[in-house]
C-alpha cells in the first residue's frame, strides 16, 4: 500500500496564482492582447484532470515549475539568454507537460519585450475607479 498526500486548497489557489501571474504580468510584455485571448481559448496553463490528480507531490511541482519559468523570464530581462537559463526553461516545460499542463513557448518567444505595453490583461495601475 502507498500513502499518497492530497495537495490542500491553499496549494491549488496558489498555482492559479501562478497561472494569472502570466496572464497578467508575463505575457502582456511579449504578446498583444488577441495572442492572449488564444492562448486563454486554448486552455495554456490550464490543469488537465487526465493527468494531473491532485496530490502534494504533483502541486509541489507544478509550483515549482512555474515560479521558475517566471525567474528565468525575468531574469533575461536583465541578464539576457545563455545556454543555463535555456536548459532551466526547457526542463520546467517538459515537467509541467508530464502532469498536463500545455505550455507551448519556446524561450526565444520570451527574448523580446513590445516596445509599449498597454493590455487589458495587465493589472490596473490603481483600484480608484473614476
Amino acid at each position: 500500500m502507498k500513502v499518497v498526500y492530497a495537495a490542500t486548497r491553499e496549494h491549488e489557489e496558489y498555482v492559479e496564482r501562478l497561472i494569472q501571474h502570466f496572464y497578467s504580468y508575463i505575457f502582456p510584455k511579449y504578446f498583444d492582447d488577441e495572442q492572449i485571448r488564444e492562448f486563454e481559448q486554448f486552455n495554456i496553463l490550464s490543469i488537465s484532470s487526465d493527468y494531473y490528480n491532485g496530490t502534494m507531490r504533483e502541486a509541489f511541482q507544478i509550483i515549482s515549475s512555474l515560479q521558475s519559468l517566471i525567474t528565468v523570464i525575468e531574469c533575461m530581462e536583465t541578464n539576457g539568454l545563455n545556454e543555463e537559463y535555456r536548459h532551466l526553461f526547457e526542463r520546467n516545460v517538459r515537467l509541467l507537460e508530464q502532469h498536463g499542463v500545455a505550455f507551448p513557448f519556446t524561450i526565444e518567444q520570451f527574448r523580446q519585450k513590445r516596445p509599449f505595453i498597454f493590455s487589458m490583461y495587465s493589472p490596473p495601475a490603481s483600484d480608484w475607479v473614476m
